[in-house]
């Protein structure tokens, strides 16, 4: 059985990719939307399941709790979920390729997993617009 075969909800057998992750918890990262933020700082990775004293890490396509560090005074120190879409650590896809971004970025998301914002700055994984529909829509560069 190959080690990237996961039980998704209700039990249904789905294929998710070991991604490395890059984005430990603490992390201060982009902001790639038209919300306002500026710069994030990760806070929580939402379905982390961990080990004693290991930092929480999350990779592309995963859903985070960040801060708003930088951006317009009405969104400044608020909590929201993002999905990260970009991440400076390489990772491996399955065709064998690498993939590596110059920078980690996120969107921010409201709590219901739709976006917060109306466009993306930049380029989005492949494996993020696949993982969230909404992403991939709006997106205009998809790596």
């Amino acid at each position: 059985m190959p080690k990237f075969k996961s039980v998704g909800g209700k039990g249904v057998s789905q294929y998710r990719p070991k991604i490395a992750r890059g984005l430990p918890t603490m992390a201060v990262i982009k902001c790639a939307d038209n919300t306002g933020a500026k710069e994030l700082k990760v806070i929580q990775v939402i379905g982390y399941k961990g080990r004693l004293r290991r930092l929480p890490a999350a990779a592309v396509g995963d859903m985070l709790t960040v801060s708003v560090k930088r951006g317009t005074p009405d969104m400044r120190r608020q909590m929201f979920p993002a999905v990260a879409i970009r991440q400076r650590m390489p990772f491996r896809r399955r065709d064998g390729t690498v993939v590596q971004f110059e920078d980690n970025a996120a969107v921010v998301m409201t709590p219901e997993g739709e976006l917060k914002g109306t466009a993306i700055k930049g380029p989005v994984a492949k494996e993020a617009a696949e993982k969230w529909p909404r992403i991939a829509s709006v997106s205009s560069i998809i790596v």
